[in-house]
């Protein structure tokens, strides 16, 4: 009896703490940090391209601004408010999706697409995880992805598989197209434009990396999906393969045929989503517009099924509810980056990291730059910020090391990816678990050796780089 009583303290004991407590702890050490590391900052200039990016050897001290306790608790109000519209968009997603699924239009639909491939899973997860390193690989899924991940989830649900795989075919599979960026016209653009570098030249090693990534990819999720399809009590989700809100959903079986109905709905969401995405090429669109998107999808499904306007309500209020959690994890997040700008540290840290690398011999120095990229996209996780942030210095550095500034775009680019799929900082990542319905550490548990395996692949891809003489220069 005492025995059986101590392994369930020592349970308890070594269980994960909740993705608030993780955020919050991480504030704690941010606002600490403002009292340590001296503040500073560097001058800053427009491009011609309306870019703005830091001037190298601008660097100043200033007066240090430590956080105050009023300070920590001030980030995290301010946290929500930087991030309302990821925040919102979460919540509107959640409404949506709760519309569709009302229809059954989706469940449907994924039944019949496994009826037609004769339930053979593997094959669904290799073309869904395919299909988005493909669209992102050229930039075009970006935070759009948020809205695809309700697809995933059902028919990871559909599959008899869990949450977490229902995230990693479509999100995992856009961070290989993220993390190489063969052809993507926004981070690996600004990046190549600060170094001088024709857009897209260097292509074909990026290439290669993001076959490499991909195939990587496509087997340790594929690894996972066969461990939980023998024995489901060793999904990383425990005894809830889904969250408590796609749980209570009904099973994809009970929807019956897809009708004609059923497809109209389908065809209603890929329009509007199309719509969405030539709004961003075309308009400038953004995340307010993929929120606003959204709401007018949920009234035209409704309008087709014929959903009364109060029933409309019920069922995306019902919807929203169910990711309240997730929305306001992603202020949480924001709240330690307020925390560090407005202690005027990031660029600190900028600085005095650079600054060792520069004696480091060639193929040292340009590893030491990707290691640096993947640490600072912890606290920097958009790629065109941190483009703007650290290119300035990675150009300089690059020609004094002799190392081709290809070369420094790689480092850049595959550093910029690879820690965004994991770390809590990132507020795409939060809104992505948060519609997903999976905690933050349970992820983490999931993707960790992930992370490492694409870190020794991109270090690499950055060697054969070095050795081959990545160009045109």
């Amino acid at each position: 009896m005492t025995t059986n009583d101590g392994k369930r303290k020592n349970k308890k004991g070594v269980k994960m703490p909740d993705a608030f407590v993780i955020l919050f702890g991480l504030l704690l050490l941010a606002a600490i940090a403002t009292y340590i590391i001296p503040a500073g900052s560097f001058e800053r200039e427009t491009t011609d391209n309306e870019i703005t990016q830091v001037i190298p050897d601008s660097y100043s001290e200033t007066d240090m601004n430590p956080a105050s306790v009023m300070d920590v608790f001030l980030a995290i109000q301010q946290g929500l408010i930087d991030t309302a519209n990821l925040v919102f968009m979460v919540l509107i997603i959640g409404g949506t999706v709760a519309v569709f699924e009302h229809t059954g239009a989706v469940n449907s639909g994924i039944n019949a697409l496994i009826d037609r491939t004769k339930g053979r899973k593997y094959l669904l997860i290799i073309s869904v995880i395919t299909l988005f390193g493909i669209l992102d690989t050229a930039g075009v899924s970006g935070n759009a992805v948020i809205a695809f991940i309700p697809i995933g989830i059902i028919l990871a649900r559909a599959l008899k598989l869990d949450a977490i795989t229902g995230i990693a075919m479509i999100y995992l599979g856009q961070y290989v197209g993220v993390a190489t960026g063969t052809f993507d016209p926004v981070i690996t653009g600004i990046a190549q434009q600060i170094a001088e570098l024709p857009l897209f030249s260097g292509a074909a090693l990026r290439g290669a990396a993001f076959i490499v990534f991909l195939l990587v990819t496509i087997v340790y999720i594929c690894l996972y999906v066969k461990k939980i399809s023998k024995d489901p009590a060793k999904s990383m989700m425990g005894s809830s393969p889904f969250a408590k809100y796609h749980d209570d959903e009904q099973d994809t079986d009970s929807f019956g045929a897809f009708t004609l109905r059923h497809k109209i709905v389908i065809l209603t969401f890929f329009v509007f989503l199309g719509v969405f995405l030539f709004g961003v090429y075309n308009l400038g669109w953004s995340i307010n517009e993929l929120s606003a998107t959204f709401l007018m999808m949920s009234i035209a499904v409704a309008v087709i099924n014929k959903i009364t306007p109060n029933k409309l309500v019920s069922v995306f209020m019902e919807g929203a509810k169910g990711l309240v959690y997730g929305a306001l994890v992603i202020g949480m997040a924001r709240a330690i980056v307020v925390i560090l700008e407005n202690g005027y540290i990031l660029d600190t840290i900028v600085h005095y990291a650079f600054g060792p690398l520069e004696g480091l011999p060639t193929l040292l120095g340009a590893q030491a730059i990707f290691v640096f990229n993947l640490l600072f996209n912890l606290l920097v996780t958009s790629g065109s910020g941190q483009a703007v942030i650290t290119m300035p210095f990675i150009v300089p550095l690059v020609d004094m090391l002799d190392i081709t500034r290809q070369t420094g775009v790689l480092a850049f680019k595959l550093g910029d990816g690879i820690t965004n799929i994991f770390t809590p900082t990132s507020g795409v990542l939060m809104a992505v678990l948060a519609v997903g319905g999976v905690p933050w550490n349970k992820w983490f548990r999931f993707v960790w050796p992930l992370v490492l395996i694409w870190a020794f692949i991109g270090a690499v891809f950055i060697s054969i780089a070095v050795l081959i003489n990545y160009g045109p220069f």
